[in-house]
């Protein structure tokens, strides 16, 4: 995977404050994840096996260069699942099966952008020592429920293997809009992880619902208190 392009050289058009995440990773074959995936991706494996991501965390000053936050508005929970590819072009990065957020205007705007935004409700709770909850709820009607609830256990921070580095080292973010693909940069510091055990997940909703089977087994667990991130202007792929 490319890793070059992490301090990216762009004007960022929007800040954002990623915080009390959670990576939850299980491993599909390569042919299923693909299945699923646009012209012009190819799914990225390692040791033969692609992973599929379920991310809860508290989005946090989301705001344009130059102005302030807006309070209430600017922060918020959402909730990304996504994959991880590499486009014909050798750029690797990352698609998003979905990615719901619990505010309206996020997602109206992101919409716009191509981007498989969600309207949520959801709420993000790490007041108590050494553990985060999470909780999303899809505001969708005329589609099947989709919710997630993770309890998850904190612990000391943990260095980065080749394998976390795999999945959270990601510079680029791919679209699909009028029929073409979009890729966004995104600029951000190392992210720094704590050891994490899920005490209790329920994810089936979302990965059913991007078209992926139940998954197997316990997710691979990483914790990030978070960092702060900087995205360009969408660019035709």
């Amino acid at each position: 995977m490319d890793q070059a392009p992490g301090p990216h050289t762009f004007r960022a058009v929007n800040l954002q404050g990623w915080r009390d995440l959670t990576f939850l990773h299980w491993s599909y074959p390569p042919e299923v994840v693909q299945a699923l995936l646009p012209q012009g991706l190819t799914v990225e494996t390692v040791d033969g096996r692609a992973w599929v991501g379920v991310l809860p965390f508290r989005m946090h000053a989301v705001r344009t260069p130059g102005l302030p936050p807006l309070p209430h508005l600017s922060s918020f929970p959402e909730l990304n699942c996504r994959t991880y590819v590499r486009h014909a072009n050798g750029t690797s990065g990352v698609w998003f099966f979905s990615l719901d957020a619990a505010r309206l205007w996020i997602v109206a705007a992101a919409r716009v952008l191509g981007l498989p935004y969600m309207w949520c409700r959801g709420d993000v709770d790490g007041e108590a020592p050494g553990t985060v909850r999470y909780r999303s709820d899809r505001l969708v009607p005329w589609r099947g429920p989709v919710r997630l609830r993770a309890e998850i256990e904190v612990g000391a921070p943990v260095d980065t293997d080749d394998l976390a580095l795999f999945l959270s080292a990601r510079w680029w973010a791919f679209s699909r809009r009028a029929g073409r693909l979009w890729q966004v940069p995104v600029a951000h510091p190392d992210w720094p992880l704590h050891e994490a055990r899920a005490v209790v997940v329920d994810v089936g909703d979302v990965l059913g619902a991007a078209g992926l089977p139940a998954p197997t087994g316990a997710p691979l667990v990483h914790f990030s208190p978070g960092v702060r991130t900087r995205l360009g202007l969408p660019r035709p792929s």
